[in-house]
């Protein structure tokens, strides 16, 4: 199987044409094809002629991607979601190392699992809305006190330490040993659905105050984003939030 047909690299909100056109090459030229750009400042930006001319032959890159507004629908059904930002939150999915992240990679495409790398607005980054649909929150190991790198350089320096990873032969025997609970993990679309039905129930048995929230569901989400759930527990978690509406 080419592994590289299993990630999709996903740009959020992008004001720059001339990132996508950039990302587009990086991509290309590192042996990647999946490109998705969700909400993008300007639309049709892949159409561009200043994304074009940065993409430099990239084109069939741009002419294959995917716009559109809705990232829960460009995440389903990958199982691990990284969201690249160098950003401390108080909450959401756990913090992993570039390396760290590498690995889980190498551990997914193993079994056969999509993956999802998102990269957010030039100027702010990913915002916890969009951190709420990743499993993981991962960062590059930069300069402490400039960790700032422009979009499609970041971009590249993911696909080319991946595509190391992949001629290396990470995917060796020894990362095939939990390949099928890789594959039974659920995608953070459908975590997300179990959530707001959970917010439902908390709200149908009184333990949740919609008026007055505090942080009760980003702390029920961090709690659940660490637990890496699998589909049969997504499963069991909506019946328990069925009871609780069928309580109220």
């Amino acid at each position: 199987m080419d592994t590289s047909t299993l990630i999709r690299w996903i740009l959020v909100e992008t004001s720059h044409p001339g990132n996508v056109g950039s990302a587009a090459r990086a991509l290309k030229t590192m042996g990647f094809s999946d490109l998705r750009l969700i909400n993008p400042k300007i639309k049709s930006i892949a159409s561009s002629p200043d994304a074009i001319a940065l993409a430099s032959g990239a084109a069939d890159i741009l002419e294959n991607s995917s716009e559109s507004n809705s990232l829960t629908t460009a995440v389903q059904g990958c199982s691990l979601v990284l969201g690249l930002t160098s950003r401390d939150r108080e909450f959401g999915p756990p913090a992993l190392d570039w390396e760290s992240a590498r690995t889980l990679v190498a551990q997914t495409t193993a079994g056969g699992g999509k993956i999802a790398l998102l990269f957010g607005p030039e100027r702010t980054g990913l915002d916890n809305d969009d951190l709420a649909l990743c499993t993981h929150r991962v960062w590059l190991d930069a300069n402490p006190a400039y960790p700032s790198l422009n979009l499609a350089q970041a971009l590249m320096v993911c696909a080319y330490t991946l595509r190391e990873s992949f001629r290396s032969k990470c995917l060796d025997a020894n990362l095939l040993a939990n390949r099928q609970e890789m594959a039974d993990y659920a995608d953070p679309a459908a975590v997300a659905a179990m959530l707001e039905h959970w917010r439902e129930g908390l709200e149908a048995i009184g333990y949740l105050d919609p008026a007055n929230p505090k942080k009760l569901m980003p702390r029920i989400q961090a709690l659940f984003a660490r637990s890496r759930l699998q589909k049969e527990e997504i499963d069991l978690l909506r019946g328990i939030a069925k009871q609780m509406l069928l309580r109220k």
